[in-house]
């Protein structure tokens, strides 16, 4: 089963808060900030128009009426582990997909609820709605990608939220939706489907994998073949991956911490200041987890969405380390290097090629030992108080956004 919350956000706000019973209600950023984007909207304010993504202001104008609670990222986090534990009470096989979609694999289960997926599909509904007041709509079939496309294009639109697509109904109810009701396929790769005469989903299930492959090195270059078997697959139902627990709990390829600036930053001074608060992030967050990093990249974009300017690069320090000074140092060199004096609106920095820090070269040239042990009384202090509890100088400038981000996950107010 793929497990899906029915505009996630909005129905938290809505249950939590019966004075918004009856009236469109969306989630949005602070438009202050130039976040003023609809992160979610309730099925009422859809009726009027309104679209996820779309600008606030644009949003108002379709309903002036329009109710507008800025998100509460922790209390959505709450509520999607609440959703998760009940899933688990059925299965002990359940994979989180986003914080509102989740895998579900009923298989050695179904027995003990009368072999009835749809049966117990409903019936974990209803508890999930009882208990927190969330919707959830079940896409039901034998793999991962078949519920996937199950929910998204039919359990999503029924009156019951509930639908199984077998493998036999695959070709008369799957395979004459246009291309872009395909799993991963957006408006360009529509466009380009739609270029290569593969109109609907069932062309792209009928055309054979090596013509496919043809036409899209054409399109793309020979690295395509990739794309190409992944496309035709998802069209044909085809997916072997399980249900897998904890899959996000294994050891991350590389960290990295970004933010959309309230304006533009045009100094050096000033892009250094978020660079410095970043890379901070980036090794709190290596050396909870215990791993050094060897290659450091650091990425700006301009402030100009429609014509973007900027960089990003990567370079490979001397050595691994989770030392906050030692990676800005390379950040630095790198933001120096490589920045071309425009107007900066995002910036970004990371950590990647990993090591355990348990082990480490001890060098005569700097001070990594005393580093190590401010850092970890740094930590503890953050991890006990909040990451403003001790901040840097810089922090505190007009430049600084260490202070605002703490409030925020994602991006998002807590």
């Amino acid at each position: 089963m793929l497990a899906d919350c029915q505009s996630f956000y909005a129905s938290v706000e809505k249950s939590q808060n019966p004075e918004y019973e009856g009236r469109p209600l969306v989630v949005a950023g602070d438009p202050k900030r130039r976040s003023g984007i609809v992160l979610a909207a309730c099925p009422l304010a859809k009726e009027k128009g309104i679209t996820t993504a779309e600008r606030l202001g644009e949003a108002i104008s379709k309903c002036p009426g329009l109710v507008i609670v800025r998100p509460r990222m922790a209390e959505y986090i709450r509520v999607s582990m609440q959703i998760t534990d009940i899933y688990k009470s059925y299965t002990d096989l359940v994979e989180p997909y986003s914080i509102d979609e989740q895998f579900l694999d009923v298989t050695s289960s179904l027995h003990l609820y009368g072999g009835h997926a749809e049966k117990l599909a409903l019936l974990i509904q209803e508890r999930v709605q009882a208990e927190t007041g969330v919707y959830c709509r079940f896409g039901i079939a034998e793999n991962k990608i078949m519920a996937k496309t199950s929910c998204d294009n039919y359990a999503k639109k029924n009156t019951s939220g509930i639908y199984t697509l077998t493998r036999e109904r695959l070709e008369s109810e799957l395979w004459g939706l246009p291309i872009n009701k395909l799993f991963m396929a957006g408006s360009r790769m529509t466009q380009h489907f739609n270029a290569m005469g593969i109109p609907t989903i069932g062309d792209l299930a009928r055309t054979p994998l090596p013509q496919l492959k043809l036409l899209m090195r054409r399109k793309f270059g020979k690295n395509s073949d990739i794309n190409a078997e992944m496309y035709w697959r998802i069209a044909n139902g085809i997916d072997p991956s399980p249900v897998t627990p904890g899959t996000h709990d294994e050891a991350p390829k590389s960290v990295g911490h970004q933010m959309t600036l309230p304006r533009d930053y045009s100094t050096l001074e000033d892009i250094k200041v978020v660079l410095l608060e970043l890379t901070e992030l980036v090794c709190q967050r290596c050396r909870s987890k215990g791993f050094m990093g060897h290659v450091v990249t650091v990425g700006c974009m301009g402030a100009d969405f429609d014509r973007p300017t900027g960089f990003s690069r990567q370079a490979k320090m001397l050595d691994p380390t989770n030392v906050t000074n030692h990676v800005y140092r390379a950040a630095v060199e790198l933001l120096e290097e490589h920045w071309d004096g425009q107007p900066v609106r995002k910036v970004g920095v990371g950590l990647a090629q990993f090591s355990q820090d348990e082990h480490y070269q001890i060098s005569m040239f700097d001070d990594r030992e005393r580093s190590m042990a401010l850092e970890r009384v740094t930590d503890a202090l953050k991890a006990k108080y909040g990451n403003t509890a001790i901040m840097r100088a810089v922090s505190v400038t007009a430049a600084g956004q260490a202070r605002d981000r703490s409030g925020k996950i994602g991006g998002h107010y807590k």
